[in-house]
């Protein structure tokens, strides 16, 4: 079996938060989805947990970061173009996402990236397969 990767992400209110996800073409799997706690599906074996910040708390001692204000985590996707990033991105700023730094473009790697609703920053990426393969 693949390793799976769930990242857990506080969310002010769940249904919007799902709203903007779907504008981007992902879905949620209901079977662990409810009123508190929607499964984001990113591929096979990758997952977002958008959970309601009460929902959130109940998982750790500390306090919640406002991602308004602070950073503790940047999420990045690949793409498999420099068109699709640019797809993803202006979907996710005209679905009510905000900008978040400057595109990235060295020839081989392009990048841009978005804020969620909540503030989350997400990093969409193309490489060309030729430099991941050492061969660009």
């Amino acid at each position: 079996m693949n390793q799976m990767i769930f990242v857990n992400l506080p969310v002010k209110d769940l249904e919007t938060t799902k709203g903007f996800f779907a504008k981007l073409g992902f879905s949620c799997n209901p079977q662990f989805s409810d009123e508190n706690t929607a499964c984001l599906v990113i591929s096979d074996t990758i997952f977002a947990m958008l959970l309601t910040e009460p929902r959130f708390k109940e998982f750790t001692k500390k306090e919640v970061v406002d991602a308004s204000k602070s950073t503790e985590v940047i999420i990045a996707l690949s793409a498999e173009s420099r068109e699709k990033v640019d797809e993803l991105v202006d979907t996710a700023l005209s679905s009510g996402g905000s900008p978040a730094n400057e595109p990235i473009d060295h020839g081989f790697m392009y990048g841009r990236s978005f804020q969620d609703p909540d503030h989350h920053i997400w990093e969409v990426m193309w490489m060309d397969p030729a430099a991941v393969q050492g061969q660009g």
